[in-house]
């Protein structure tokens, strides 16, 4: 039995033969994951409605499953009106969703074409299309190293 609180078969699956380094994208509802993939990826689409399922639940669940080392968001253009007024307010969520878990990652913004070269990368093994509807959602994991 499994001890972490993701049961997913498919993305247990592709986890268990991920290694340090390799990419997991939790894409929003907007993402266009189908077209983006790298070229060892797979997708599983877990978008059911809008809202359900949802960036913060997947990341809450791989967060129970794999040490994450590093984790990028998509950059916000400079004439977006969150680049005036602040991060997006599901950046905030991820950083509590660390802190909870007792993880010295921080958020860091790489820009749209950067973003999505990084995710077209051969270290990108998985992206999770979700439903979610807030915007600039999407995040970018990096697979850390196990300590016993």
């Amino acid at each position: 039995m499994l001890k972490h609180t993701l049961i997913h078969p498919k993305i247990n699956e592709v986890l268990g033969r991920c290694g340090h380094h390799s990419k997991i994208l939790i894409a929003d509802g907007n993402y266009p994951a189908s077209s983006t993939l790298g070229p060892n990826a797979e997708l599983i689409s877990l978008n059911l409605m809008p809202g359900v399922v949802n960036c913060t639940q997947v990341l809450e669940a791989l967060l129970s499953a794999i040490p994450i080392e590093a984790a990028n968001t998509m950059g916000i253009p400079a004439d977006d009106p969150y680049a005036l007024g602040g991060d997006p307010p599901i950046w905030g969520e991820y950083r509590s969703l660390f802190k909870k878990n007792k993880l010295k990652v921080e958020l860091k913004p790489i820009q749209k074409w950067e973003f999505y070269d990084a995710v077209a990368s051969r270290d990108h093994v998985l992206t999770i299309q979700t439903a979610e509807q807030a915007l600039w959602a999407n995040l970018l994991l990096t697979v850390g190293v196990r300590k016993s």
